[in-house]
């Protein structure tokens, strides 16, 4: 890495390590004239370089819309318990004019840009756990284990597979039948995180709403059937009568809950101290 390059990290740290909930952009990626952001959220005290462990949230929005400002919330949350946060923007169809394929490109190419500047950013690169919301719990989930759809100027020598999954409400059946197979056609065989679970695949916690109108509690009970015999953690926690995006911040009491159980989950992998001691706000 060059000199200034260097510098900008040095100069950027010392910023965000001097303010609570300090939010920086940083481009992981260029296409074209498109720019493609992380905004990041640091804890405000002193840890060892390299210690922290990271939490990558990817928004929700069904690949065609959505926002960063969804898991900001949950990032100023996690960074005050002692994590590296980052909110990923991706290219999305209302944007520019991609489809789900380009998404995931660039949620990989996310997570890669990520663990291959994990000492600017400070973080442990086995400690990187992805999150994410309906379509971005996809991502979330593809990331670890999709094996295609990597952008071609991606260093794939660098793994862009979390070490952890925090999954809310997320889109995981593409098939028929599923979410966006419409869109996605033949093409759920590779793309589809239900068609691709194998061995190894990260500790995963689920958090979904019984009467989500997109995700059957079926669907997720058969994923969490077959994540548990390929020998993967995979616990899943339903919300009755709750509908989709149902952790959402304006619905403060599960955006609590949900909150506190991914909290508990990231406790028991050894990525948290434990007893929260933040207040959830």
């Amino acid at each position: 890495m060059n000199y200034k390059k260097n510098l900008f990290f040095s100069l950027l740290f010392i910023f965000l390590s001097t303010s609570a909930f300090s939010q920086e952009k940083i481009t992981y990626k260029k296409i074209d004239t498109l720019e493609l952001t992380l905004e990041i959220y640091r804890p405000n005290s002193s840890k060892e370089l390299g210690n922290y462990p990271a939490l990558v949230f990817f928004f929700g929005g069904g690949w065609n819309g959505g926002s960063t400002a969804q898991f900001e919330p949950q990032a100023k949350y996690f960074s005050e318990r002692g994590m590296v946060c980052f909110l990923v923007d991706y290219r999305v169809n209302s944007r520019n004019k991609t489809s789900p394929f380009e998404s995931l490109m660039d949620a990989k190419s996310a997570m890669r840009f990520i663990r291959a500047h994990a000492e600017e950013f400070q973080i442990d690169p086995s400690h990187i756990v992805a999150a994410g919301g309906s379509a971005g719990g996809h991502l979330a989930a593809a990331t670890a284990l999709i094996e295609s759809y990597n952008d071609p100027k991606d260093d794939l020598t660098i793994s862009c597979k979390p070490n952890a999954l925090v999954l809310f409400n997320p889109v995981i059946d593409n098939g028929p039948g599923g979410y966006g197979f419409e869109r996605i056609g033949a093409h759920y065989k590779e793309f589809s995180p239900l068609h691709n679970i194998q061995k190894g695949a990260p500790p995963t916690v689920i958090f979904l709403g019984t009467k989500d109108e997109l995700i059957p509690v079926k669907t997720m009970e058969y994923y969490q059937m077959v994540m548990e015999k390929v020998g993967s953690r995979c616990e899943l926690y339903l919300y009755e009568d709750q509908v989709h995006g149902f952790f959402n911040y304006r619905n403060f009491e599960f955006y609590k809950e949900t909150l506190l159980k991914a909290d508990e989950f990231l406790v028991s992998l050894g990525l948290l101290d434990k007893m929260p001691k933040v207040e959830v706000k």
